[in-house]
């Protein structure tokens, strides 16, 4: 069991993680006032203190925590620490992603360290700071608190002896209607709008001062996003997730890249490095070296990727030192520094036709990866121009297992990836990939797409349509309705759907996915059908919809072709409105009907 100690914008996203294992868990706020909808969790609202913590984790089976509380809640974070060493639990710190530390700013540990030398201040550092501010006023500063604009808000502020001429309140931290010389922040992090406060006060001309966050506990395994908080849940509670995600092509070759050019310029060999995602968070990446290179082995998780295991492979220069004539690519986060190449070496594929990121003839590095590691390697390295090649060993053995072949990518295999992470049995990544299908379908001038549940039905409407170009058919696997909506994205005139009677009989009941899981024959709507066929059999005893053409009478087929294609239509057009769509039923025997 796992309990968060959350209630912050963190604990809300921990909350969005755990809910995908379907497991239950335990979510703490101190207030109660936080909106957030439980499916698997139960919430327990008011403060935990040490003691009652030690005892609802020793009563309540925890053996993880999750401290997902504001970075300044000091006492709360080593409370968790505290008691998870006791329990002899680990204890993951969901920590915010934390702009860098700019010279402009006045950074200090503690209230006591602000400077006297200010004749007016905006506090933004909540209602509990503002005893800790009244020594200011004391030495004749005068220091508007911005709270929460509440009754418990306003009547604490009170207590502590702030007037109401001292107190304001405003929603946006982009605007400041406080005329002061300077401002005190919190280094809240993005997610607390720091960098939206500090460009707020620069507009002013502010002096801007800054209360550093705490230091987190040592004994904390800290992360700064979702994808690095489900990677520790699975490595610490195995369990707690039924599969297990893992980590693009992408994502290992930018760890690659990275370990590569600090083993070229700093001489290191760490055994992992940090690898920043393009969602800003940063996961630790296991790394390993060979002459001159640097390489991580693949890990898809629970997904089904013949990838898996496979070698990703990464070999940097400076650009004095580079061979050939590689592809470049400009850094798209800072146009104007240095530049950093990337090319495909061995097992990497080229495109060899339109509808990619790039032109064919280019190695088959999609543009979210390459911007990856253009954007981690300037982090590492700001001031270098580096050339950078991918190599994959196995990747030619590989790629004819993989959609590469039917994509027009030849040579081996691709390096993509957008989100950085794999979560197992993907349809975000089986839909991307239909939908890239898709619009190479639309580059190779075709004005039919003939889409396909897989390998044997598209054998049979490849003869059916022996003119067209092999990119015109799109394997569609169960994921009907989707495929559909793209062809009208992309405003393909004429639309084939190829479909065996087993996905057919769902598809007219309405199931636009028919997978397994989501949808199952109804028998009762298919006797239905026979009825509006004429046709009177007793189905029963079937099993599977592919033994109906063995039971319907030859003279009947016809009517109950006809009666399956309206149906299916009458789902499928709604999505295609302004496109010609054309259904044609397979049979096991390779027939075509229509």
């Amino acid at each position: 069991m796992i309990l968060i100690l959350g209630g912050t914008t963190e604990g809300r996203k921990a909350v969005e993680v755990l809910e995908e294992a379907g497991s239950t868990y335990y979510y703490s706020t101190k207030m109660g006032e936080q909106d957030i909808t439980l499916h698997h969790g139960y919430r327990i609202d008011g403060g935990l203190d040490a003691e009652s913590m030690h005892h609802f984790c020793s009563t309540h089976d925890i053996r993880l925590l999750i401290d997902a509380a504001h970075p300044f809640a000091t006492l709360l974070h080593h409370t968790v620490a505290s008691v998870a060493q006791q329990l002899g639990i680990p204890a993951i710190r969901y920590e915010r992603i934390f702009p860098k530390r700019e010279e402009d700013i006045e950074w200090i540990d503690d209230y006591t360290d602000i400077p006297h030398n200010i004749h007016t201040l905006l506090a933004t550092t909540g209602v509990q700071s503002i005893s800790k501010l009244k020594p200011l006023e004391e030495a004749g500063i005068k220091v508007y608190y911005r709270i929460l604009e509440r009754a418990s808000s306003i009547a604490l502020a009170h207590q502590q002896g702030a007037t109401d001429r001292q107190l304001c309140f405003y929603e946006d931290p982009s605007q400041i209607p406080i005329a002061a010389d300077a401002i005190l922040l919190k280094e809240s992090g993005a997610s607390g709008g720091f960098p939206e406060k500090v460009a707020a006060a620069r507009r002013q001309g502010m002096r801007i001062i800054v209360l550093k966050r705490p230091a987190t506990p040592a004994n904390f395994l800290c992360v700064n996003g979702p994808h690095g908080l489900r990677r520790a849940v699975e490595h610490l509670l195995p369990e707690f997730f039924p599969l297990k995600s893992g980590l693009t092509t992408g994502t290992y070759a930018t760890a690659a890249a990275i370990a590569a050019t600090l083993l070229l310029m700093k001489k290191e060999r760490p055994k992992e490095v940090a690898v920043t995602m393009p969602n800003d968070e940063q996961i630790m990446v296991p790394v390993s070296y060979g002459d001159g290179f640097a390489y991580c082995i693949k890990e898809a998780g629970d997904d089904p990727d013949v990838t898996d295991g496979i070698e990703i492979r990464a070999t940097v220069n400076m650009v004095g030192e580079k061979q050939g004539n590689p592809e470049s690519l400009d850094n798209q986060d800072n146009p104007d520094s240095p530049e950093i190449t990337i090319a495909g070496g061995v097992g990497v594929g080229r495109f060899t036709l339109p509808g990619f990121d790039y032109p064919p003839g280019e190695a088959a590095i999609n543009k979210g990866p390459r911007a990856m590691i253009c954007r981690n390697l300037h982090i590492i390295a700001p001031h270098t121009s580096l050339h950078v090649t991918i190599a994959v060993p196995d990747g030619s053995a590989i790629a004819s297992r993989t959609f590469n072949p039917r994509l027009g990518i030849e040579g081996g295999i691709s390096i993509i990836g957008v989100s950085g992470i794999v979560k197992p049995f993907s349809e975000e990544a089986f839909i991307d990939s239909i939908r890239k299908c898709m619009q190479v379908a639309k580059a190779s001038g075709t004005d039919r797409v003939v889409i396909n549940s897989g390998a044997k039905s598209e054998r049979f409407v490849r003869a059916y349509y022996p003119d067209l170009p092999r990119q015109a058919f799109v394997e569609y696997g169960n994921y009907i309705g989707q495929t559909l909506m793209m062809a009208h994205e992309l405003n393909i005139p004429n639309i084939t759907l190829g479909v065996m009677l087993g996905k057919a009989v769902k598809l007219a009941a309405g199931n636009l996915d028919t997978h397994s899981r989501k949808s199952t024959m109804d028998k009762d709507f298919v006797q239905q059908m026979l009825h509006e066929a004429g046709c009177a059999i007793d189905i029963s005893s079937i099993t599977l919809a592919r033994e109906l053409w063995e039971l319907i009478p030859q003279a009947k087929r016809q009517a109950f072709v006809q009666v399956v294609i309206r149906r299916c239509a009458s789902y499928c057009q709604p999505l295609v409105p302004k496109e010609s769509l054309t259904i044609l039923l397979i049979d096991d025997e390779g027939n075509i009907h229509r």
